[in-house]
């Protein structure tokens, strides 16, 4: 047997919400609607991966969600149209990446990152 996809599910009684988030600022389409769920991604293929923390990297707290994108500044002057502050970064981290951490609709703390 082998994992061939892992789906975040975040709970929320507001599901359109989620497109001003995930779909305006980080560009991913949206792939199925039934009003209760809607579900956002992308035909890039992926890596399936699911990291277990004590802490998110240079003291900060675990994030909910971690994203990586193809470009960091886009994704930041996206974040900051929308009026959605970073709360940690930009900055560059020792381990080879470069991020910043946001607060989704649902105030879940989002790492989006680029590798160097």
């Amino acid at each position: 047997m082998k994992v061939k996809r892992i789906v975040a599910n975040i709970q929320s009684p507001n599901v359109a919400a989620a497109k001003a988030f995930y779909q305006d600022v980080l560009g991913l389409d949206l792939l199925m609607n039934h009003g209760w769920l809607a579900t956002y991604g992308s035909d890039q293929t992926m890596q399936t991966q699911l990291s277990i923390a004590s802490e998110g990297g240079s003291g900060t707290p675990v994030p909910d969600l971690s994203i990586e994108v193809d470009d960091l500044d886009q994704a930041l002057q996206r974040c900051k149209a929308a009026a959605i502050t970073p709360e940690y970064g930009p900055v560059t981290e020792p381990w080879g990446v470069r991020r910043f951490y946001v607060r989704d609709p649902f105030d879940r703390l989002i790492n989006i990152l680029v590798h160097l």
